[in-house]
């Protein structure tokens, strides 16, 4: 495997990681500055929307990827990624949600891979 590609991949598990620790930091480290969000029925958003939203959802999500396109082609990327996400709200019912995403990352100078843009089309399991 490449090592870019193993770099995008390692991305991906440690934003799936630090999801599910409620970890916000470790997850804002792995997305540009100027990232941008699009969701279903909402206007596009950027990392700061992103903090205020995962603070409401902090520990209670846990996930699984699985990557079925990954292209490097620079200094961009793009992956096609399905995802499979269950939010446990305390004394709540699950709330599972599965779809895929399409997400574009960048390298930055210093050769790390962030996410720039992401495309969620995940949708709520009955």
């Amino acid at each position: 495997m490449h090592p870019d590609e193993r770099a995008i991949r390692d991305l991906v598990e440690r934003w799936l990681a630090g999801s599910a620790a409620g970890d916000l930091e470790a997850v804002l480290s792995l997305m540009a500055d100027d990232v941008i969000f699009m969701a279903p029925g909402q206007e596009p958003f950027g990392k700061q929307e992103f903090a205020a939203a995962f603070e409401g959802i902090k520990g209670i999500v846990q996930g699984t990827s699985e990557i079925k396109e990954l292209q490097v082609l620079g200094d961009w990327a793009y992956l096609r990624n399905y995802i499979k996400l269950t939010a446990m709200p305390p004394g709540g019912k699950p709330v599972r949600r599965s779809g895929y995403t399409l997400t574009i990352l960048r390298r930055q100078s210093d050769g790390r891979w962030l996410l720039a843009r992401d495309a969620n089309l995940l949708t709520t399991d009955e």
